[in-house]
């Protein structure tokens, strides 16, 4: 009897492509273990999860960003699903829990294809084409307008996103404080609109009183004090002057060698300082100012001439806080006194105060005209408390941008992922193209888990419920805390369109770059034994 022996290079390429194969199961199996620590994060029934970072610091929440970012993994397939969450934190501040989900659940739908040996690229041109149409569906047939003038419905769309944080128990309260502090910061421009929150929307934590006494300033605040004690600590309709020079004699940069002839010499530097000194302040003095505030330090002797004229100074101010006084006042930032014009004085300013909370001393520039930059102060019972409210409060001016850039929501609950899910399944695909709409519904299933309801009859009713064409049942979803089905128009709950454009993108972008890897490859050499 004869045998058949395939030649070498077959057996070759066959070796290599069972090596691929089991590359790609692993790092789907490292993603789905990442998927699975923040999938109870996920509702407002989620749990919170206790983090000790190394320092002994623990850290309670379950915003999904900040769990991953202390997490230490090491396969590089999990430090990609990590990357992806501060991915969607840093480009709509939402969504980084339900992105995580998403990406885990299509990685793991592709799993029964690669085991049957269907190639990797079929998969991934599947999944390309599945996004292209849940783009298309979500902005076509989903999402609906928004009137971004109406402050109860940004309060409504805003509630629901940080209904399942820790501030959501404040309610209105703190949406009221994210519209402000947003509406502060934008700006429009030859049609153009910015909202800048990162660099103006400035977010200061003071351990005591309640959280309800926390406030968006008309202005900004800063951990400052007068570097004087003669100095006034209020100062009505200031004229500022913001600098970024230091008020003293400048030293040599590097090693510097002066030769004394004459006995006299030394006393002529002196001298030669204090003339020099005494000229910046009478310039700075020439211009009437009341308060004067310098990135860099300011000398005992500059502090004298400058009390005599009657001028409040602060010293060492960061930069990022010296551009948002810039941008409440008016004032411009002045890198040479002698280059000081009177326009580059700012007098939008109302007061400038210095008041002590607790042990710390701190300056309000507020009651300003039209400022386009504030400071939201936060108060609350302990740092641990005020760090969490920090980080729901960012998520909830984030929301409010990304309406206000692009006015168009989409219904919570599930039901969006519901809706798309069924559009794609209608197209009559079959394959990893079909496993897409059926990898959507893990948000809905897990919304149903992590409040206790009964997983399998849930999704089943909702399934049923979008099958319906006799009528619109889109908007029909989950109730995060009953895990019952409800029309979101009752329940009022939305998301903005563009958090879920770009979880859906980066979900399947993920999982696409996931599944094309066939070989890990360590660049270190082990060192012998």
């Amino acid at each position: 009897m004869l045998s058949f022996q395939p030649p070498p290079q077959i057996i070759v390429l066959q070796s290599k492509r069972e090596e691929g194969k089991k590359v790609q199961l692993e790092c789907i199996r490292a993603a789905r273990n990442v998927a699975d620590v923040v999938r109870t994060c996920l509702g407002p029934r989620s749990m919170l999860k206790m983090l000790l970072n190394p320092m002994g610091g623990i850290v309670l929440t379950n915003d999904g960003n900040a769990i991953l970012r202390e997490i230490t993994v090491e396969h590089p397939a999990a430090k990609s699903m990590i990357e992806i969450s501060r991915t969607q934190d840093e480009e709509v501040g939402d969504g980084t829990t339900s992105v995580i989900v998403l990406a885990g659940e299509l990685l793991s739908s592709s799993h029964p294809f690669l085991e049957q040996g269907l190639h990797p690229t079929l998969i991934i041109s599947a999944y390309r084409k599945a996004l292209e149409d849940m783009l298309t569906a979500i902005k076509d047939k989903v999402a609906r307008p928004v009137d971004v003038n109406d402050d109860q419905k940004l309060i409504d769309v805003i509630s629901s996103c940080i209904g399942t944080k820790f501030l959501g128990q404040y309610g209105s309260f703190a949406c009221k404080l994210a519209i402000k502090a947003v509406r502060t910061v934008h700006q429009e421009e030859n049609g153009r609109k910015e909202i800048d929150i990162k660099r103006f929307a400035r977010i200061e934590k003071i351990p005591g009183e309640f959280i309800e006494d926390s406030e968006v300033l008309d202005g900004v605040m800063f951990n400052k004090d007068v570097v004087h004690p003669k100095m006034s600590r209020h100062i009505e309709n200031p004229r500022i002057i913001l600098l970024d020079a230091g008020l003293e004699y400048k030293k040599g940069e590097s090693q510097t060698d002066v030769e004394l002839s004459k006995e006299n010499d030394f006393s002529r530097m002196l001298q030669i300082e204090e003339e020099y000194i005494k000229s910046i302040c009478d310039k700075i003095a020439s211009f009437k100012p009341n308060l004067v505030i310098t990135e860099k330090g300011i000398s005992d002797l500059a502090q004298h001439y400058l009390i005599k004229s009657g001028i409040t100074c602060l010293r060492r101010l960061k930069k990022t806080d010296n551009i948002r006084v810039g941008r409440v006042s008016g004032a411009t930032i002045v890198n040479r006194v002698e280059e000081l014009r009177e326009e580059d004085i700012g007098t939008k300013a109302g007061l400038f105060e210095v008041k002590k909370i607790g042990d710390e001393y701190f300056s309000y520039i507020v009651k300003c005209k039209d400022p386009k930059a504030c400071t939201i102060v936060l108060r609350g019972p302990s740092k641990d408390i005020l760090n969490e409210v920090e980080r729901n409060l960012q998520d909830a001016m984030c929301v409010c941008r990304n309406i206000l850039l692009d006015p168009f929501v989409v219904p919570g609950g599930g039901a969006v992922e519901m809706a798309v899910g069924k559009i794609l399944s209608d197209k009559g695909e079959a394959g990893p193209y079909r496993s897409v709409a059926s990898s959507l519904e893990v948000i809905p299933r897990t919304l149903i888990q992590n409040c206790g309801g009964d997983m399998v009859r849930g999704i089943t009713a909702l399934r049923a419920k979008h099958a319906q064409t006799d009528s619109d049942n889109r908007t029909w979803g989950i109730d995060g805390e009953s895990g019952k089905l409800i029309d979101m128009n009752e329940l009022n709950v939305w998301e903005p369109l563009t958090v879920k454009m770009q979880a859906y993108k980066t979900a399947i972008e993920t999982a696409v770059l996931l599944l094309r890897i066939d070989s890990i490859v360590s660049g270190t050499k082990k060192k012998e034994k």
